[in-house]
């Protein structure tokens, strides 16, 4: 691409304890200076497998900023890519370390998943003060930047059912391989040009059986479980809770919580047991399913073999009959499967 500058021909000579000051952190300049163009592959400690060759990277243009992180469009070996790059602030010594540890575990979740509707790895590098990990390129953006382009209220529900089965099937994929992602918002959900869907950014994600409490890290409390804002020991559950309030995005294209500050929303979820209103309009379908995912109670909150098997027969329900989200009414939780039995006919009981 023309548009993409190389890196800087500038030696790294600082020695591999070199971090950036926290003034230079904090400002959103660019990060790409600190690596190396001609560096080659990076070989020992384990990292052979997905080291990028850095001097097969080009990076362009900054089109995402995070906590921690800034995204920029790249090209590698002739690939569209996503590189985000992660440094380390020398004054603050915690935070860096913290980082360090961060990025260690999203490059190893990153390469063993396999999956459709999940980002795909490419590569990554471990150069202090800055490291960068790789994936492919999604030109759609996120979802939440596409949700605030529409109109409130507006998306087509064919859109939303194709949406949010797409989202259930990379995060029960997930959870068949034992990680939580603890993160799950519109914003790390995104799109492709022909409105493909990867759920991405997996900074704070972990195996389930080392996962303990929510005491030590930060996710984003107008998404985050009641258990998890309390610091609370959480399972699995905490991604359903998440996902519920995505569900509630998809239908109404607004931000949740949006009169309330980030922290007056925690306190409102955590102590008065508030949600966002769902919308007038609501199909009881998914009026039902949504106030099961974000039921305080992470007992009382579905599976997403559950969640995937709704939507795939939402999907071709309402593919048969149009009229279907206006008279469909839940059905107890031991009968739910009786609602579909054309669909059952259709799919059988298959496993997910």
């Amino acid at each position: 691409m023309r548009s993409l500058d190389c890196f800087k021909q500038n030696s790294y000579r600082g020695g591999s304890d070199r971090r950036i000051s926290l003034g230079e952190y904090k400002k959103a300049v660019s990060w790409s200076k600190y690596l190396v163009s001609f560096g080659g592959e990076i070989k020992g400690g384990g990292e052979e497998e997905w080291s990028a060759d850095m001097s097969q990277l080009l990076i362009g243009s900054k089109f995402a900023s995070g906590r921690h992180s800034r995204i920029y469009h790249g090209i590698y070996k002739d690939q569209e890519v996503a590189i985000k790059l992660m440094s380390q602030p020398e004054e603050d010594e915690i935070l860096a370390a913290s980082l360090e540890k961060q990025f260690t575990s999203e490059v190893a979740l990153l390469f063993r998943l396999r999956h459709p509707n999940i980002i795909t790895f490419v590569a990554a590098c471990k150069k202090p003060p800055v490291f960068c990990i790789i994936t492919e390129y999604m030109a759609g953006g996120s979802l939440r930047k596409y949700l605030h382009k529409q109109e409130p209220y507006s998306l087509p529900l064919k859109l939303v059912l194709k949406l949010a089965l797409d989202i259930a099937r990379g995060v029960h994929y997930l959870h068949s391989e034992g990680i939580l992602h603890r993160d799950l918002k519109s914003e790390n959900i995104l799109l492709g040009e022909d409105m493909s869907v990867k759920v991405a950014d997996f900074g704070i994600s972990c195996d389930e059986s080392e996962c303990g409490s929510g005491k030590g890290f930060m996710s984003t409390y107008r998404w985050m479980a009641p258990e998890m804002i309390k610091e609370k020991h959480h399972t699995r559950k905490v991604d359903v809770y998440s996902y519920g309030i995505v569900l509630w995005e998809l239908l109404t294209a607004l931000t949740p919580f949006q009169d309330m500050t980030p922290e007056q929303a925690a306190y409102a979820v955590c102590q008065k047991n508030a949600r966002p209103p769902l919308p007038a309009g609501c199909p009881v379908a998914l009026s039902h399913l949504i106030n099961r995912c974000w039921a305080t109670n992470p007992d009382k909150r579905p599976h997403f073999r559950e969640i995937v098997s709704l939507f795939e027969r939402y999907t071709i329900s309402l593919e048969e009959d149009p009229t279907f989200f206006s008279t469909y009414k839940p059905a107890q939780q031991q009968t739910l499967l009786k609602c579909f039995p054309s669909c059952i006919a259709v799919r059988g009981d298959q496993q997910l």
